[in-house]
């Protein structure tokens, strides 16, 4: 039990350390599309600003470069006809067309460079762009992984422990036939076994008195006999109906219910047990009335060993393509949710409603009773 408790605590940490690494893993990846959006914003407004500078320095280039090509015809006249103008007059059109030229390469350059910056902005953006949305498509995966964790793998623990439950059924039956085959050995070692031996032997003691004492003495013996061969065959009987009523073949699920039921209740002095049936009384296929019969007997013994109840309630609805039964008891009741050592019982009726498709609800709390409910539909 302390190892199965381990094993529990061990799995709900591993999922918990699971949860919280997949939770840190998305909050880093939502800040690190956070902080590429933010630089997304940033380099747009400067891409924006940029595109503005290089359309202001194309327009003022233009500009220069319709002034340098003014200039220069001016100085190529001037250089034509220089003995017209003065050294001055000369030199100021040189200057001046030097320095327009000057201007035009710098804003050529400068204009170079911003396109350059530009062309890298746009592909800083679009890095950022397939950034953004992967990190988005992560964090999409992410939550699905978180969602898988928290609310799926959150019933991992109630799973392995509904498989160990199983698994320990299973051992259980097994540990159950060989206890029921030791019972049925001492019960058939015990009497029948016992009463034919003693018939073999006081079989030999009539022949004996008939010899030594007379007809009547031996047929007082024979008598004494008949007595034990009928109480023999009552033991042979009574052990027979427990391991599968022979009225149930007989006579059908509804009359072997109602003898079953008056059989326990005189077993059970103090206790009160009613019984009724709604819809058909019709035979059902063998492996339904024996599942009847079996959930029932289960239900009823629940009640009669753990419920300490006084008055036990047995209805049954039998209809064209379904079956309902409910037993309600007033015993002390328990708590479904809490789980219990070798509640086999339970597991066994679970079990059973399972392999036949069906439902089974049991409604009970301390000190309210219980009231078991299930449905099974006939196919």
């Amino acid at each position: 039990m302390s190892e199965r408790k381990n094993g529990d605590i061990a799995l709900d940490y591993i999922i918990n350390e699971m949860v919280e690494t997949v939770t840190n893993s998305k909050d880093e990846i939502f800040q690190i599309g956070e902080e590429s959006r933010s630089e997304f914003e940033t380099l747009n407004k400067e891409l924006a600003e940029t595109k503005d500078q290089v359309l202001t320095l194309i327009e003022e280039g233009d500009i220069l470069d319709r002034k340098v090509r003014f200039s220069r015809i001016r100085l190529s006249e001037v250089s034509k006809e220089f003995q017209k103008y003065s050294e001055d007059e000369i030199r100021k059109v040189y200057e001046q067309t030097h320095a327009l030229q000057m201007d035009l390469s710098m804003k050529r350059e400068k204009e170079k460079q911003l396109r350059e910056r530009r062309d890298d902005i746009e592909r800083r953006l679009r890095n950022l762009e397939e950034t953004i949305g992967r990190a988005e498509a992560l964090s999409g995966k992410i939550s699905v992984v978180l969602n898988y964790l928290t609310e799926d793998f959150k019933h991992v623990s109630d799973v392995l422990e509904t498989a160990k439950e199983k698994q320990q059924f299973g051992l259980q039956i097994i540990e159950a036939q060989e206890e029921e085959r030791r019972r049925l050995s001492r019960e058939i070692h015990d009497g029948p076994a016992q009463m034919l031996a003693n018939v073999m032997l006081r079989s030999d003691l009539v022949d004996r008195t008939y010899r030594e004492r007379g007809i009547e003495e031996a047929m007082a013996e024979v008598k004494s006999v008949r007595s034990m061969v009928r109480s023999a065959l009552y033991e042979v009987r009574r052990i027979i109906y427990d391991l599968r009523p022979m009225a149930l073949d007989d006579l059908g699920l509804i009359p072997t219910l109602k003898k079953y039921l008056t059989t326990v209740e005189d077993y059970n002095e103090g206790m009160v047990f009613s019984f009724t049936s709604f819809g058909s009384e019709e035979r059902l296929e063998s492996k339904y009335e024996v599942a009847l019969f079996r959930l029932i007997q289960e239900a009823v013994q629940n009640a009669v060993k753990h419920a300490e109840a006084k008055e036990v309630k047995v209805k049954i609805e039998i209809q064209p393509y379904a079956a309902t039964i409910i037993v309600k008891d007033d015993g002390k009741g328990f708590d479904p949710s809490a789980k219990k050592e070798k509640s086999f019982g339970l597991v066994g009726m679970r079990e059973r409603v399972d392999m036949l498709e069906g439902d089974l609800h049991i409604d009970s709390s301390p000190g309210e009773g219980t009231i078991v409910t299930i449905h099974l539909p006939i196919n």
